[in-house]
């Protein structure tokens, strides 16, 4: 139980069936409480009204498709009646699922969860079950503490330096998780400055989300950023999105680097996996790598930026005040490897500096 009592939750979904589901794993953590249920937006809204002030939900989990109301149409005003309380959108796998989840992204949600189908074993997976009651639970604690949020959290440095660049990296790698797309929102929007080499993300985020979080960071940004093609050379300036379900990998070619894509099995539990990108990264380019890592679950980056240091490379790591999960960041932070651990404003100003003018990062 924390300080502040349990995580209100409210719940809204049609399906009386996934409300079900949902309910009993984020009641199976002490630190959840699911506060109402609601069969479509109105209901959430009339809920939302008849509640005292103190029993508000900090999180409202948010079916996009459902009758009367739908999600999009309750988003801006669920906003407008809880300004303070956190919108997570839960999203078909599919290619409109991901398109309404960019649009509630943009419109103000903070996240997403995947609804996964029931050829994939529907709710009842453990994996659907951690990243629900993970993202639960962080952007809860992200909202308590409005003062530590992403885009005005301070500025700390909290390990000795390590692997610091003389040289300017050939390379910038980054992966993220849990929270990731609104942390890389914010730092491509703080990336405003052009960059004299090419910059590779792995987010973990399945398939058909990515091309429209590509998009969705284009638009912020002022450095153009697409979804990784097979064989497509690395061009400085620009950012390239590991595709959902493939591997980013960077391979030689000629005097120059490509993009290679792989269908190797999961790593981490993951695919794409932060791992197989800064191996490659650091068989080509000869330690001149920075790698930053964001929010989320599990230790994927962690082996990865090991050899990334080990080669002659540096890391940056996200601090835990501003991440929703500080699972990869944390791991790298605990194993003594970072030589920066920064709020997001902060890594995007280290690797301007590094992409910029060469500066020790």
């Amino acid at each position: 139980m924390t300080a502040e009592g349990p995580v209100r939750v409210l719940l809204c979904d049609d399906s009386a069936a996934a409300r079900a589901v949902m309910s009993r794993m984020l009641a199976s953590d002490p630190d959840i409480r699911v506060v109402a249920k609601a069969s479509n937006g109105g209901d959430a809204l009339a809920q939302l009204a008849a509640m005292p002030e103190a029993e508000r939900p900090q999180v409202v989990l948010l079916d996009l498709e459902m009758p009367h109301m739908d999600g999009m149409t309750a988003l801006p005003l669920l906003l407008k009646a809880a300004p303070r309380t956190a919108v997570i959108v839960a999203s078909a796998l599919s290619q409109r699922g991901a398109a309404a989840t960019m649009s509630a992204l943009r419109a103000g949600a903070v996240d997403y969860v995947p609804k996964p189908s029931a050829a994939a074993g529907g709710m009842n997976g453990g994996q659907f079950q951690a990243e629900l009651v993970a993202k639960v639970k962080g952007w809860a604690r992200m909202r308590r503490a409005p003062g530590r949020a992403l885009q005005a959290a301070t500025h700390r440095i909290l390990s000795p330096r390590v692997g610091a660049q003389a040289t300017r990296p050939k390379v910038i790698g980054i992966g993220s998780s849990t929270g990731g797309p609104q942390a890389l929102a914010v730092l491509v929007a703080k990336l405003d400055r052009p960059l004299g080499v090419p910059l590779v993300v792995v987010q973990h985020m399945p398939a058909g989300f990515t091309t429209l979080l590509a998009d969705h960071l284009n638009r912020i940004g002022t450095l153009p950023c697409s979804e990784a093609r097979e064989a497509e050379p690395l061009v400085a300036g620009r950012l390239y999105l590991a595709p959902g379900d493939r591997h980013l990998m960077v391979k030689e070619a000629g005097s120059g680097l490509v993009v290679q894509l792989g269908d190797g099995p999961p790593e981490n539990f993951c695919r794409p996996a932060v791992d197989p990108m800064l191996r490659s990264l650091v068989a080509t380019c000869q330690g001149r790598v920075l790698a930053a890592i964001l929010t989320g679950m599990g230790s994927d980056g962690l082996a990865g930026c090991r050899a990334v240091v080990g080669a002659g490379g540096a890391v940056l790591a996200q601090d835990e005040a501003t991440s929703v999960v500080w699972g990869m960041p944390g791991a790298v932070a605990r194993a003594g490897i970072a030589s920066a651990i920064l709020n997001v404003e902060d890594i995007a100003g280290r690797i301007m500096a590094a992409g910029a003018d060469g500066k020790r990062t």
